[in-house]
Order: C-alpha cells, then sequence, then structure tokens
C-alpha cells in the first residue's frame, strides 16, 4: 500500500503514519512512503510512472488531493481513502474541526473570559499541506464568540507557521496587541508550546494572567500541563488504513458486481482535555501586568 504525505518529521504525521502501518501490516501488506512536501514532489509523482503494479491502494494524508489529481490515480485502476478530507464520493476519515473550535472557545467564556486570542496556522508559500482543519478551528472560535454576543477582534487573532517558533512570535504579536487577550486559543500544540514560551519569558503567568488552549494532545501537552483538544490521532491514522482495506475490498467485489457498496467515511469528534493552564481570569491582576508589559 502507499501512503502520500506532506511530512515525515512532524508529531502528527508520525503518528498516523505509525497506526495505519500497523493495521496494514497487519492485513499482510507492505507499506511505501511517498512525502510530497513541496509542489514540485507532488507535481512530478502525479505526472509520473503512477504506481500500478507497486501498490494495491492509496491512503492520501492532509493532502487535499484536486480532481486532475484523484483522475490520475483512478486510471490506475487504485482504491482510495483519505485522512484530512470530507470529499463527497471518497473514503475518508475527517474531524469535526469546527465544532472542536467551538468546544475549546466555550471552555475559556465558561471560565469567565471574554478577551479571546486566537493564534492559527498560515499557509506556508510553497506547502503542500491542506488548509481545510486550521481554517475549521477559527471558524469554531469565531463561532464560538459570535454564541456569547463577544465580537472578534482582528488585533487578537494571529497567525504564523504551525511551529513552536511561529506560536512563540505569534504570542509575542497578541502581548503588543491593544487589549491583549486573558485567555488564548491556539490552533496546534506545537504552537502552543511556543506561546508558553513566549508567556513565560515575559514573566506572565500561565494560566493566572493569561489562559492558553492548544489542539492535538501532543505527547509533550501533558507533560506541560498544557490543556487541549484530542482529535485522536492515533486512531485516526488506524481508522484511515480500515477504510483503505474496505475500499480495496469493495472494488474487488465491484469487478464481478458492480452494485457492491463502496467504503464509507468515519468522522472523529474532538474532546476537551482539562489540564492547567486554563483557569478563571483573574482581572486586575491580569490586566495590569498586561498592561506593564505593553508598556
Amino acid at each position: 500500500m502507499a501512503i502520500l504525505t506532506p511530512s515525515l518529521s512532524k508529531w502528527f504525521f508520525g503518528q498516523v503514519l505509525s497506526s495505519a502501518g500497523n493495521v496494514l501490516r497487519e492485513a499482510g501488506y507492505d507499506v511505501l512512503l511517498y512525502e510530497l512536501a513541496d509542489p514540485g514532489s507532488r507535481d512530478r509523482f502525479f505526472a509520473g510512472p503512477g504506481l500500478a503494479g507497486r501498490a494495491d491502494g492509496v491512503l492520501i494524508l492532509a493532502l487535499q488531493p484536486s480532481p486532475q489529481e484523484l483522475a490520475a490515480l483512478d486510471r490506475q485502476g487504485l482504491p482510495i481513502a483519505v485522512l484530512g478530507s470530507n470529499q463527497p464520493g471518497l473514503a475518508g476519515v475527517s474531524v469535526e474541526d469546527r465544532a472542536a473550535g467551538l468546544s475549546a472557545v466555550r471552555h475559556l467564556l465558561n471560565l469567565g473570559h471574554e478577551q479571546i486570542g486566537f493564534i492559527g496556522i498560515q499557509e506556508q508559500v510553497g506547502s503542500t499541506l491542506g488548509g481545510v482543519p486550521p481554517a475549521q478551528r477559527h471558524l469554531g472560535y469565531r463561532d464560538a464568540l459570535a454564541e456569547a454576543g463577544l465580537e472578534p477582534d482582528p488585533g487578537n487573532e494571529v497567525f504564523d507557521e504551525n511551529t513552536v517558533s511561529g506560536g512563540s512570535a505569534a504570542m509575542a504579536k497578541l502581548l503588543c496587541a491593544g487589549n491583549p487577550p486573558t485567555a488564548v486559543f491556539v490552533a496546534s500544540d506545537e504552537m502552543a508550546f511556543g506561546a508558553l514560551r513566549s508567556l513565560r519569558d515575559a514573566g506572565i503567568s500561565i494560566p493566572d494572567d493569561v489562559s492558553v488552549i492548544g489542539f492535538d494532545n501532543h505527547e509533550l501537552a501533558e507533560l506541560l500541563d498544557l490543556t487541549t483538544m484530542d482529535h485522536s490521532v492515533a486512531r485516526q491514522g488506524s481508522e484511515a488504513a480500515r477504510l483503505l482495506l474496505a475500499n480495496l475490498q469493495a472494488t474487488n467485489l465491484q469487478a464481478t458486481d458492480p452494485a457492491a457498496p463502496a467504503a464509507g467515511s468515519v468522522t472523529i469528534t474532538a474532546t476537551l482535555v482539562v489540564r492547567a493552564s486554563t483557569a478563571p481570569p483573574r482581572p486586575l491582576r491580569s490586566k495590569n501586568k498586561l498592561q506593564r508589559h505593553r508598556g
């Protein structure tokens, strides 16, 4: 089986590849990994000789395949499953990212925060990584504010690369905002780690002065006591692999019975994991310290 991924180094993809690979190997299949990290490698892959004769199926991770790319695979007669996309007609695994963003910010609102910032994932020039999940998390953030009757403050929404340094830089920008937030929802744990670093470097207490919630439930989140949204990363990989196997079986059945149903899709609901990085705001102390930092 072939697995197409935009990255082999990111924690998320490592977890997905490990769990998907285990399922496929247990079913008796070898795994071929293709890292399509930039548009050039992606174009060469889909314009190349293809996978026919080398793979029985294709699992696509977070690449948001275009109709032309899907057609190229379809011409090879290869069953497909996707992760991180809910394109109609494709077997795949998706997360309710918008609902997860809503839940994350509701948690902060329920604690009493009203000035809530957002650190989002910025699309990188030359990246092949699909941007649907991060965009949905931002929409969930906006949904929660609207639900609470709060107007979003564009000055409290910052986007940067999905790295620790990106999160650190984004948090530094938020601290310089005209009305800095008392709580921040960060669209990935890796960025949240950077946000925590910037806050601590500035002498700002977490969560006494600023609460922080991330997204992923990264293996380091517990160590850093980070409240986060758990979207079952390992399960995403195993479910995607099972869908690919089911789609392969359906394809084989359709060779003799065109009416045989194709494999379906799986939607995963993220759950809130509360740790020590979020707490009710302490208005006077938090406001004074943040204003001193900005000044």
